[in-house]
């Protein structure tokens, strides 16, 4: 994604007026970061490394590895250039943030090894979004899982490999 536009994305997200109310807080995160969306939909902004197979593996191994402990994995989806995750926390677990950042360090180190290269393989930030009731979560799922065919990478989503649903 170029510098240009992360950089007025996020000077407007900083600016944000904390007198709003939450529900205001939260509809001007939704366009936000549903600029950021229409950027890594297209599939071809930013690095793709995970247009590789063997990397978008590496990140399916991580995203599976904390199923049942640090969450309930519900479905992801690897795009070329990102991943969308959709998971519920059981009483238990360790503060997601936590869990994001083993996953990222793991799937990133050995994502390098395998690329030949050194450095961030990640964007720092994270968009995670706390899922307010059933009719909520089924629109995102249906959005994770739609994705693919969205940047017109397949006509349908189940044919798509780095895509993953557990029904509820």
């Amino acid at each position: 994604m170029p510098h240009a536009v992360l950089d007025t994305l996020r000077t407007e997200w900083e600016q944000l007026d904390k007198q709003h109310t939450m529900e205001d807080l939260y509809a001007r995160q939704r366009r936000y970061f549903g600029r950021f969306d229409k950027l890594l939909d297209q599939a071809t902004a930013g690095p793709t490394w995970l247009r590789n197979p063997a990397i978008a593996n590496v990140a399916a191994e991580a995203l599976h590895y904390y199923d049942d402990y640090g969450y309930f994995l519900v479905c992801y989806c690897i795009m070329p250039n990102h991943v969308h995750l959709v998971v519920t926390l059981p009483d238990a677990a360790p503060p997601l943030l936590r869990t994001l950042q083993s996953i990222k360090s793991y799937s990133a180190s050995k994502s390098n090894a395998l690329l030949g290269r050194a450095g961030q393989f990640w964007q720092r930030e994270s968009y995670d979004h706390i899922i307010r009731d059933a009719g909520e979560m089924e629109r995102i799922i249906s959005y994770v899982l739609e994705n693919p065919v969205k940047a017109r990478l397949t006509d349908d989503w189940q044919l798509w490999p780095y895509t993953y649903w557990h029904e509820l």
